[in-house]
């Protein structure tokens, strides 16, 4: 959706690559991490537009804001 890389997401959002590659290889499932790690992931998304709709439980999912 943002046509970034791993690696500008990572730099864009302060955290480790490998970090993010990490959270990224959780296969369907909630990855464990750091709550500040998660809240730096979700503010690059919000600036780049994106949002987080559902919950990881009820229908998860993204979306571009208007």
């Amino acid at each position: 959706m943002t046509g970034l890389t791993v690696r500008l997401l990572a730099e864009k959002s302060n955290i480790a690559f490998s970090t993010l590659v990490r959270l990224e290889s959780a296969n369907d499932q909630i990855p464990a991490s750091n709550v500040e790690t998660l809240k730096k992931l979700i503010k690059t998304f919000d600036t780049l537009g994106i949002e987080f709709i559902g919950t990881p439980y009820d229908r998860p999912g993204v979306r571009l804001k208007k």
